[in-house]
């Protein structure tokens, strides 16, 4: 797989448009962190590490809804392992005049755009959430 971070978003988008209360994802640290973003900020509601066979971990991941509707109305990747895609914290645009988020991989680890302006660091834009 040459892209295991966007494979992950694939099956969230995937998952959420078929209705779908949990989806399952290989596991690493890296989409962990990713995760942990996505729970912070509100737009999953929960995921945990499982076995899917012995010695082979998954993520499951719980996806989030608000009446009905999804609550990531649109999920994509910007850096992609072709074309990587870095911003100061001074040049990066806000997602939806303030309401989306982006996620980006910083040298302090990975954190929502908030929190990088907060910290003062930039980095690569890893996906845009809505």
């Amino acid at each position: 797989m040459s892209d295991p971070l966007g494979d992950m978003l694939t099956r969230i988008r995937n998952g959420q448009r078929g209705g779908k209360s949990k989806v399952r994802s290989p596991a690493s640290r890296f989409r962990s962190n990713v995760l942990d973003v996505l729970k912070r900020e509100g737009y999953i509601r929960d995921y945990r590490s499982v076995d899917a066979q012995p010695g082979i971990p998954q993520l499951e991941i719980e996806l989030k809804y608000a009446d009905g509707e999804p609550a990531i109305r649109e999920i994509s990747r910007v850096s992609k392992p072709g074309r990587r895609v870095y911003s100061k914290i001074k040049d990066l645009p806000r997602y939806y005049n303030g309401l989306g988020i982006q996620i980006l991989s910083t040298p302090r680890g990975v954190m929502s755009d908030n929190e990088a302006r907060a910290a003062n660091v930039g980095g690569e834009v890893l996906c845009r959430v809505f």
